[in-house]
C-alpha cells in the first residue's frame, strides 16, 4: 500500500518542494516529480539550480538522455516513467496509478484553492485505503 505524506502550509510551494527534494537527495533517495503544469515544472527546474543555496540537486526531465543516471526527475506525464520508489505530486489532482509507488509526497501551499484541492486528494487517497501522514510547514 502506498504511504502518503502531506507537507502542507508551505509559504512558497516551489521552495518547499526544492527543500524536500534536497533532503531526499542528501539521503540518496531518488524522486520522480509529477508536474503536468509545464510552467510549474519549469519554475521547479530553475529553483533546483539554486536551492538549496549551499548544494546542488541533480535533476532533469524524465525523458532526458541523462534520466537513467539522475536522482531527481521531473515529468509532465506518468505513462512510462522510471519506476521510482517515491513520487512527488505537484498537481492539483491525484496522479494516475499512484498506487505503483511506495511513497507519495504531496506539497500544499497556503492558497485556499490549493488547500481545497489537497483536501479532495486526501479523501481520494483514504478512499483507496492509504494511510496519510501530515507535516505542517507553516511552523518552520
Amino acid at each position: 500500500m502506498t504511504e502518503v505524506f502531506f507537507y502542507h502550509g508551505a509559504a512558497d510551494k516551489v521552495a518547499a518542494a526544492c527543500a524536500l527534494l534536497g533532503g531526499a537527495y542528501a539521503q540518496k533517495k531518488p524522486m520522480l516529480v509529477f508536474a503536468p503544469d509545464k510552467a510549474l515544472a519549469s519554475t521547479l527546474d530553475r529553483h533546483l539550480w539554486i536551492h538549496p543555496a549551499l548544494s546542488f540537486v541533480p535533476h532533469c526531465s524524465a525523458d532526458s538522455p541523462l534520466a537513467a543516471e539522475t536522482p531527481v526527475l521531473i515529468t509532465h506525464h506518468l505513462d512510462t516513467p522510471a519506476q521510482f520508489d517515491r513520487l512527488m505530486n505537484l498537481d492539483r489532482n491525484a496522479p494516475p496509478d499512484f498506487q505503483r509507488f511506495q511513497r507519495l509526497i504531496e506539497v500544499v501551499g497556503q492558497d485556499e484553492d490549493d488547500r481545497q484541492a489537497a483536501r479532495a486528494r486526501v479523501k481520494h487517497y483514504k478512499d483507496c485505503g492509504c494511510e496519510v501522514q501530515y507535516f505542517d510547514l507553516s511552523k518552520r
